[in-house]
């Protein structure tokens, strides 16, 4: 050391001081005993004070007053399910009978009109009523319509005395035959009425017509779309393909030689994606491209048929729309593969079993293959083969009109855009011939479906029950009955009726239920008709929209503990049973996992192809009391200012009489109950539960207003509730609403905390898996409002047994909690550390500690930093949420949601090719004018201009097609995520974590009674190199190809629908379509290009 410099002396003294500083980071200690007394003291003020001021204690003594007086009951589910069941029966059952009627008029009204080719009548269009010109008369078609809003639907302005008639914009309104078809459709409206008059429940009523229109009842003004168009056409609606058609096979085979390029490669994607919107989950189906070689668009679909649900179909339109042009066209191999996939099909007992058909879209077919046809559908002709001749050269036309013609199919000429939907429902109506010449008229039910009258959006964000949105639709096919044309199998159009899902269910009443039970409906298929986890919606940025596979959810995916699918199994078989899971719920959207035992009751629906099932949760979701007090004695306390009732549920039924849908639920039930609505029908056991709890809770409003008037109460402390089983709730506001921090908690739009039809409040829920009588604590953080919530449950006991009665708790303010805990999380300068081994005097408020109040599933309540309160702790100190995992004070519980939407990082090829230049956009906007303005110069199939949104399905397949090329930002997918729950037997923990150079010590204390725990740490000591946070947020599970395919390409067990009508010795099969010659007059040809370009520009 002689020979060191003085900068070597003060570079080890440095060292040497660093080296003693490490160490007295590592000798730090956080005594155990005094974090203890710390809960142990803020357990009593948080337990004293929640006491007081919910009342609780009050609420129980009350409870046991009346356990004499009270009855215990074990639910029965077996019971329960076929009540509710014989219920929805006789509710669906109603819906088909009013469907019957409409049939059977429009039928006879047909029978006995002549067509009359020079009809002239006027009718209500439903985009043109109560339109002026400028002088201001009436327009044509555009009369006076008396509109006026209607609750019972949507609030809209509607007619309930008249219907009126939707014309799609591609369709003449004036042609004769719609004339015609108008005018026998008539007769519909008094049957609409009256049908109305007997069942006042009935919603949307409608015809749709073969030729187009749309009758609706009741009649409405029909609005159109942004481009001025009516686009909607009733034809390609799932009630009225299923109405109109058996199931079917189907497989759609493209020519994608060379000479298909350009504008004809357009019109083919589009035809192919029109034939699968008329495809619903009852069929099947697969894709064929071919050129010198045949090509799956799918390759994992090689060689079978798949359900041709809305996610498959989805999935064909996106690689359709990557398919392009090359090579030379050879059909024959193409048509063999089709045939052999459709004849095993049919051998093994696969897809639907009933109509099998080949769609052949090309630009001409150079042969007529008569070889492939003796050889797979010659002399049975069970399939049918449907041609579609794409472009305006005709050469080969004659050959692909006679493939159509020999198998039983159809043929047509597309040679625009506006082509594609009217030549694509000829199919329908080839398929329809059989049912129609037997006169079968079969009853369907559509899947869900999402209602084009949506709530809005804000109102759908403050709802779970996303689900109960959809909608089911009853139809039925109407005939011909003229003998002259039976032959023909003319089917007139279907008949329908909505059913809004949340009416369905509304007929399982949720109190019977429970905190934790459910009901839910499903399809034959195995799909989700309604069930509370079933979320349809997602948001997309600020945008809500459908999920593109909302209707395909299957039960496995929402009940995904029935890893066996013996649940699924038996309701899709239509049996009748029960069933025990053990299930790992969530609440809290999905932060909170719950262990739970549930029991299953599942029966089917008779006349329908749907399942309904019943969850009753083990313990107190079986056990329900029953009490009994006067009709007076009840009444006097319902009618208390701090009390309400669930306004979603059902506790008098006030839409079946017009005159009782002013009333709330409580004004029904008090009219009902003083006798002046004797006729209303109410749920007895409901009003009769509401009005013993009304008694029984009777003293907290008392109680809470005695706390106001003679006690200050603690700033903070903002408000008091108690809700009961029959959806009774009573509030106190302890604080103003301009000094409340939780201004939204509890009001009408909070509904995660209300009673709705499809769960029970949070706070009951949580309180319902909590110890009775110990309060649970929980964050919340509504949009950056932070507050904490304290529950309890409260029990009733008869005859050996406990039922729960209710919850009651008390809302606090972060001012309240913190200023209580950080006058108790600190020792006085003055402490006696004599006898403590550690830091003393300990302070939570010292820059040397970080202190946390941490709940049962790890999230914040407490912190130095209020932008971590409501946060996961495992996100904000990964170094101790690590070790008190490994030590089991924690466990990790795998939750798995099969209805995520995630980024799609796949990217299209073509996806950058603007990015190469900015003229890029330009150049393919002006390819697409000049190639269609060479197509209307030499396309002689004028009748196209007819159309007057030829010009905005054009514009519409440009942007289509581009904007699809886009990267969609979300799609859904699978996930799966972690949740945490504490272990109450460990009850302390300490230890100390290496971090490189420093060891951070922490110490933790459950809070006694309550399902807190006190977290201290040591804050200079910087863990987060080594430890990264815990995270809550999804992973998506990525599937390998084959699993993939596997599980794409899946057939889970399903039922077929009874009926099948794929053949009719008496069809007359020479109506297999042509070439129409058309001509059009310039006034008229003139017309309707001037009204393209107005519905273009505007």
């Amino acid at each position: 050391m002689e020979g060191s410099t003085p900068g070597t002396r003060r570079l080890l003294g440095i060292l040497g001081f660093l080296c003693l500083w490490v160490t007295a980071q590592a000798q730090m200690k956080i005594p155990t005993e005094t974090v203890q007394q710390w809960a142990s003291v803020f357990s009593i003020q948080l337990r004293d004070l929640s006491t007081k001021y919910s009342g609780s204690l009050l609420l129980q003594k009350k409870l046991k007053d009346v356990e004499s007086i009270i009855k215990i009951v074990e639910l029965d589910g077996s019971e329960l399910v076929r009540d509710y069941s014989d219920e929805i029966e006789r509710m669906l059952g109603s819906k088909m009978k009013s469907v019957k009627r409409l049939a059977e008029s429009a039928e006879d009204a047909d029978l006995y009109h002549e067509f009359n080719a020079s009809l002239e009548f006027d009718y209500y269009n439903a985009m043109l009523i109560n339109t002026a010109d400028e002088d201001g008369n009436n327009i044509e078609l555009g009369g006076e319509f008396s509109l006026e809003e209607n609750e019972h639907f949507n609030n809209l302005l509607v007619n309930t005395q008249q219907s009126d008639i939707q014309v799609p914009t591609n369709v003449y309104n004036k042609d004769p035959n719609i004339l015609n078809a108008i005018y026998n459709s008539e007769a519909l409206n008094d049957i609409f009425t009256s049908n109305f008059q007997k069942d006042p429940t009935l919603t949307w009523q409608y015809f749709g017509s073969s030729t187009g229109f749309f009758r609706i009842y009741p009649g409405i003004k029909w609005t159109p779309d942004s481009n001025g168009v009516a686009a909607f056409d009733c034809r390609n609606r799932n009630w009225y393909i299923q109405a109109a058609t058996s199931p079917k096979d189907i497989i759609i085979m493209v020519d994608i030689s060379g000479s298909m390029k350009g504008l004809k490669m357009t019109i083919a994607k589009h035809t192919i994606n029109t034939i699968l919107d008329t495809l619903g989950e009852n069929d099947f189906v697969n894709v064929i491209a071919y050129t010198d070689y045949v090509r799956y668009v799918e390759p994992c679909f090689k060689g079978t048929l798949v359900q041709a649900d809305l996610d498959n179909r989805e999935h064909f339109k996106q690689l359709v729309e990557e398919l392009h042009v090359k090579g030379e066209a050879k059909i024959k191999n193409a048509m063999k593969e089709s045939f052999k996939i459709l004849n095993e099909a049919r051998v093994n007992g696969q897809g639907s079993m009933c109509n099998q058909a080949i769609m052949l879209i090309t630009d001409g077919a150079m042969e007529d293959f008569e070889s492939v046809f003796e050889e797979f559908n010659w002399p049975e002709r069970r399939v049918r083969v449907f041609t579609y001749l794409i472009g305006r050269e005709m050469t080969f036309a004659q050959n692909t009109k006679w493939i159509a013609c020999n198998n039983k199919g159809y043929y047509t000429h597309i040679s625009t855009l506006a082509d594609v939907q009217e030549n694509v429902m000829e199919y329908l109506h080839v398929l329809s011939r059989p049912m129609v010449i037997n006169h079968d008229h079969d009853i369907i039910w559509t899947e869900a479906y999402m209602d084009t009258v949506l709530p809005s959006t804000k109102e759908l964000f403050t709802t779970k029950a996303q689900s109960l949105l959809l909608m089911t639709s009853v139809a039925m096919p109407v005939f011909s009955k003229k003998k002259e044309t039976l032959s023909h199998g003319i089917l007139l159009g279907v008949v329908g009726s909505d059913i809004p899902l949340m009416e369905v269910m509304k007929l399982a009443p949720r109190y019977m239920l429970g905190a934790h039970g459910y009901a839910f409906l499903i399809t034959n298929n195995g799909y989700i008709l309604a069930h509370p986890d079933l979320r349809p919606l997602y948001k997309d940025g600020k945008k809500l929209k459908p999920k593109p596979n909302y209707n395909s959810v299957d039960l496995s995916e929402v009940e995904w503990e029935d890893t066996e699918e013996r649940l699924r199994t038996a309701m899709v078989k239509g049996e009748t049973g029960s069933l025990t899971l053990s299930i790992r719920a969530s609440v809290d959207k999905g932060k909170r996992p719950l262990f739970l035992v549930n029991d299953y009751y599942y029966t089917n629906i008779d006349e329908t192809p749907f399942s309904f099932g019943m969850v009753l949760t083990r313990g107190h979701g079986k056990l329900m009391f029953m009490g009994n007090v006067s009709v007076e004695e009840g009444l006097h306390d319902l009618t208390s200012p701090d009390l309400s009732i669930a306004s979603e549920w059902t506790y008098c039924e006030t839409d079946i009489d017009p005159a009782h849908r002013k009333y709330s639920q409580m004004q029904a039930a008090i009219r009902y109950l003083l006798g002046k609505e004797p006729d209303l029908e109410c749920d007895e056991v409901l009003l009769q539960q509401m009005l013993f709890d009304a008694v029984v809770t009777a003293p907290l409003e008392a109680y809470w207003n005695a706390l106001m008037l003679n006690d200050r109460v603690e700033p903070g402390v903002e408000t008091a509730f108690l809700g009961t089983r029959a959806g009774l709730m009573r509030i106190m506001r302890y604080a103003g609403v301009e000094s409340r921090v939780a201004k939204k908690f509890l009001s009408p739009t909070d509904k995660n905390n209300l009673f709705t039809i499809d769960h029970f409040p949070l706070w009951y829920r949580l309180a319902a898996e909590n110890r009775p009588g110990s309060f649970y604590y929980y964050p919340v953080n509504d949009k950056g409002v932070k507050f904490v919530v304290a529950t309890t449950a409260v029990t009733v006991s008869s005859e050996g047994k406990t039922a729960m009665a209710g919850a009651i708790g008390v809302q606090l303010s972060l001012d309240w909690l913190e200023k209580r805990f950080w006058a108790i999380a600190k020792q006085p300068s003055d402490t006696d550390c004599s006898t403590i081994e550690g830091v003393c005097p300990l302070s939570c408020e010292s820059v040397d500690l970080n202190c946390f109040l941490v709940d049962n599933n790890g999230f914040i309540l407490l912190s130095k930093e209020r932008n971590e309160v409501g946060r996961f702790f495992g996100e904000v100190d990964g170094s101790v949420m690590a070790s008190l995992i490994k030590s089991g004070m924690f466990k990790k519980v795998s939750l798995f949601d099969y209805q995520a939407m995630c980024k799609n990082t796949h990217h299209h090829a073509s996806s950058a090719r603007p990015l190469l230049s900015p003229f890029y956009g330009v150049a393919a906007l002006m390819k697409w004018f000049f190639s269609n303005a060479l197509m209307f110069l030499l396309d002689l199939n004028l009748c196209g201009l007819w159309h007057s949104d030829f010009l905005v399905d054009a514009k519409a397949g440009y942007h289509t097609s581009h904007k699809q090329k886009k990267v969609e930002a979300l799609q859904p997918c699978d996930t799966a995520y972690p949740g945490f729950m504490y272990d109450s037997s460990i009850r302390e923990a300490n230890s100390l974590i290496k971090c490189g150079r420093c060891q951070k010590m922490f110490v933790v204390q459950q809070v006694p009674d309550s399902n807190l725990v006190l977290v201290v740490t040591q804050a200079d000591c910087d863990c987060s190199r080594q430890y990264g946070p815990i995270l809550l947020d999804p992973k998506e599970i990525k599937y390998i190809l084959q699993m993939k395919c596997n599980r794409m390409k899946s057939q889970k067990v399903r039922r077929r629908p009874e009926s099948c009508h794929a053949y009719h010795p008496k069809e007359d099969a020479k109506e297999c379509g042509g070439v129409a010659a058309i001509s059009l007059s310039l006034p008229l040809f003139s017309a309707s290009l001037l009204t393209s370009i107005v519905y273009r520009w505007t």
